[in-house]
């Protein structure tokens, strides 16, 4: 009998996580993938410290969303960002329908610390940006000469909330921009963190 309760005690803690639990992304960013494997297609991107529901804990992959119409077109949903777009089983989209999932390795349920907890100012701006836990020097660095130089403010930073990463022709460099006096494209800065040089 007690072989068996030992037994049942391990069984029940293999189990998968419950639904609807949450987690928090440990890693700069954590791709969004069409099904639980590194082979399916990139749908999008979550960042450090950003919050998640589990629906579903499948070999080391977590389902965060429902299952949703995969825009599929001409047999390739629209959604997917970047790698397998096909609209196939094995890329986990069946009968036009998918599910996002993240790996479980890069996600905890205790939240990471926020880097910006007791700094002040400029800092604190900066270390509010996309990835401050992985260029929040080359942030602060950059910022603080943009600042001296009178082409931005403290309180511009404060607005933006620091540094965002750039997307298109810039997805795939280390390039954020923020924006200086005004809203418009001609007041967004990019800075490319690999070089330290700002630029528009």
């Amino acid at each position: 009998m007690r072989s068996y309760l030992v037994a049942l005690i391990v069984a029940i803690t293999a189990l998968p996580t419950a639904a609807a639990d949450k987690y928090w992304v440990t890693s700069n960013t954590l791709n969004r993938r069409t099904c639980p494997d590194t082979s399916c297609g990139v749908v999008g991107r979550l960042l450090h410290r950003e919050g998640v529901q589990v629906l579903e804990a499948k070999s080391g992959w977590a389902r965060i969303s429902k299952y949703y119409n995969a825009s599929c077109h001409n047999g390739r949903s629209q959604y997917v960002d970047s790698g397998n777009a096909r609209c196939v089983p094995n890329n986990g989209i069946s009968n036009g329908k998918v599910a996002e999932w993240v790996s479980m390795q890069h996600l905890s349920v205790t939240r990471p610390a926020d880097p910006a907890a007791g700094a002040t100012g400029l800092k604190k701006a900066v270390l509010q940006s996309d990835h401050a836990s992985e260029h929040g020097a080359a942030f602060e660095k950059a910022a603080r000469s943009l600042v001296t130089a009178g082409r931005c403010t403290v309180a511009d930073f404060q607005e933006m909330g620091g540094w965002v990463k750039a997307t298109g022709k810039y997805r795939d460099r280390p390039v954020y921009f923020t924006y200086c006096g005004g809203f418009s494209s001609s007041n967004r800065i990019y800075l490319d963190v690999a070089t330290g040089r700002t630029f528009r």
